[in-house]
């Protein structure tokens, strides 16, 4: 009996094996040698390469360093029935110090960031590079739980599922730690053309 049990599960595993064994997702690629995007206390701009949008971000805090972030980002292409993005651009300036919310006008999704560091307020003003798919629009959106999870402490957050994009952010900014928390706005979009924009 064990030996038919074994003869009928054993082709089970070995197929089970084939398909799941080697399956992993490994860590997205943040560039070369994981260098940052900034150096502390110094302004950059991060552009993700043509037809790619923002899939993971990472940062560091430093108290010492005028309580400021290191940043990195992971780009992929967007879905193939997106097609090319028919247009991109800047949206406007978030201010340093206070609270934002935003999300990239024109059903854009975020391929990119622009940030100047202010030294008398120990925080940055942010800008998001849009770019925007044909007349795709956002559908099933949702908030991220806050990154970092606490004021000071590393951050780390990845899209893993695909087809979710990121279209925009709300902050929130500690005048005690000089840190901010992230929520992400991420949304599906549609693979047909939609006839209405968000402003």
């Amino acid at each position: 009996m064990d030996l038919v049990l074994l003869w009928v599960f054993l082709p089970l595993v070995s197929v089970a094996w084939g398909q799941y064994g080697d399956y992993y997702y490994g860590p997205y690629n943040y560039g070369d040698n994981d260098e940052w995007a900034n150096v502390y206390r110094q302004g950059f701009n991060f552009q993700c390469p043509h037809g790619q949008v923002i899939v993971a971000i990472r940062s560091v805090f430093s108290k010492k360093e005028g309580s400021d972030r290191l940043w990195n980002y992971a780009c992929m292409p967007a879905a193939q029935s997106l097609g090319e993005p028919t247009e991109c651009w800047w949206e406007e300036i978030n201010r340093a110090g206070t609270e934002w919310y935003q999300t990239c006008s024109n059903n854009g999704l975020v391929a990119g960031f622009q940030s100047q560091y202010f030294p008398s307020v120990l925080d940055r003003e942010w800008q998001f590079y849009c770019c925007r798919y044909s007349r795709r629009c956002p559908y099933s959106c949702w908030l991220t739980t806050e990154y970092p999870g606490h004021y000071g402490e590393d951050m780390d957050m990845m899209m893993y599922t695909y087809d979710y994009y990121i279209r925009g952010a709300t902050t929130t900014f500690s005048a005690v730690d000089r840190d901010r928390q992230w929520k992400f706005v991420v949304c599906r979009m549609t693979e047909y053309d939609c006839p209405f924009q968000n402003v």
